[in-house]
Formats: C-alpha cells, structure tokens, sequence
C-alpha cells in the first residue's frame, strides 16, 4: 500500500509539473503574439468590441481639424516609444491638426487631465482609456467618431494616412 501510495505521489507531481509547464509556455507563447500586435495598428475601430466615438463632438476650440489624443504617463514605456512619431506628426501636421495630450502620470496630473478632457468633450474618451497609456486615436471633431485607434505604435505612416483622409474629408 505504501509504495502504491508513493507512486500516485510521483504520478501526480510529474502530472502538475507538466501541467504548469505547459500553462507558462502557452502564455509566452500569447504575451510574444500579444506584444507583435500591440505594436500594429489595433482598429479602425470595430463597434463589436469596443466605442467607435468619444461621446460626442468635441469642443469649439478643437472643431475645423482632425484631433490626435495620446493618453501619456512619463513612466510608461511605450509612450516613450511613439514620442518620435508624435513629436514629427506635430511638426509636420502643424496649424493642420489639434494634438490633445491626457497626462495620465500620477493622481494630481490625471485630476487636471480630467478636468481637462471634460473641458474638450474627451471624458467619456479618458474614462474608458485612462489605464490604458501609449493609446493615440484620431478623432473626427464635429462628430466625435473615432477614426482610428492605436496601441504604442510607432508607425508615421498609419497615422499619415488617416489624418490624409481626414484633411481631405474637411
């Protein structure tokens, strides 16, 4: 008996070591294929999974030109990783296009931001982004529809082309 005992003892530690080991390397497996698609484009948005609109149109000072909203924290890796691409798309979409930056860094800086977003038409935006840092959407401003929505994606040229599209629309 007691070596039957022991036997199911080793059969069922091999089974959970085996069991954990495959649980660690399935969720590599989806981090790694989650971080490559992090970096891509994540929508024009699909009203299946998430809103395709801040809310409304946004506010009078913001109408007549396409809106860039980057939700920024200083300590959040991504962000620094597209502040190239946002720093040159000011620069080249200067006077063309508003850039909205909701500074999300700590609770003193996210209650000015909030303030801030309520202000411009972007609280409902903010709510549901606000954990959510290295997210730039290009909104409509008259509308509010939400254009096109990224996650720390460094990528000039998707951003290009639908602030192209929205200038042309305008």
């Amino acid at each position: 008996m007691h070596k039957h005992g022991n036997l199911l003892i080793k059969v069922g530690l091999s089974s959970l070591v085996f069991t954990a080991s495959m649980v660690a390397t399935t969720s590599a497996s989806i981090s790694a294929s989650e971080a490559q698609s992090s970096i891509t484009k994540i929508a024009q948005v699909n009203p299946s999974t998430t809103t395709n609109s801040v809310g409304g149109p946004l506010a009078k000072e913001l109408q007549g030109k396409p809106v860039v909203v980057d939700v920024f924290a200083t300590w959040c890796a991504g962000c620094k990783n597209i502040a190239p691409t946002l720093s040159q798309l000011k620069q080249e979409y200067s006077g063309k296009v508003n850039f909205v930056v909701l500074d999300v860094t700590d609770k003193a800086k996210l209650q000015e931001t909030e303030a801030k977003a309520e202000k411009l038409g972007l609280g409902k935006f903010l709510e549901a982004n606000k954990s959510k840092t290295s997210t730039v959407a290009i909104v409509d401003p008259a509308t509010g529809n939400i254009l096109a929505l990224y996650k720390n994606n460094p990528n000039k040229a998707d951003y290009t082309k639908i602030l192209e599209a929205a200038l042309a629309n305008n």
